[in-house]
């Protein structure tokens, strides 16, 4: 199986930390929901406080790009220029190693 991992890095205008991630937190479960994904989870640093990273993986290229298009996220996307400072660094990766187990 290939899997596909997103990193997405938010980093909020001044003043919109809590904005922001109330936004990113309220497509969590709509996200989750989704059948392709494998998993999906929002970060906050505990070095920058308005950072936020979004990791998650999808079973395939399909499944990551029909993502992209679901409602939630594009509502996420209507509002997130009040929100971050500068564009959403997104980074696409594909698996080389297998899948690690439990204690492996």
């Amino acid at each position: 199986m290939t899997q596909f991992t997103n990193l997405a890095f938010f980093r909020a205008r001044p003043g919109q930390t809590r904005a922001l991630g109330a936004a990113l937190r309220a497509f969590v479960a709509p996200t989750r929901a989704e059948s392709e994904r494998l998993n999906y989870n929002l970060h906050r640093s505990l070095d920058e406080a308005d950072v936020w990273l979004v990791y998650e993986n999808w079973r395939s290229a399909e499944g990551l790009d029909a993502h992209m298009k679901a409602p939630h996220l594009q509502a996420f996307l209507e509002v997130a220029p009040n929100l971050i400072a500068g564009d959403i660094r997104l980074r696409r990766f594909s698996m080389i190693s297998s899948l690690a187990t439990q204690g492996a």
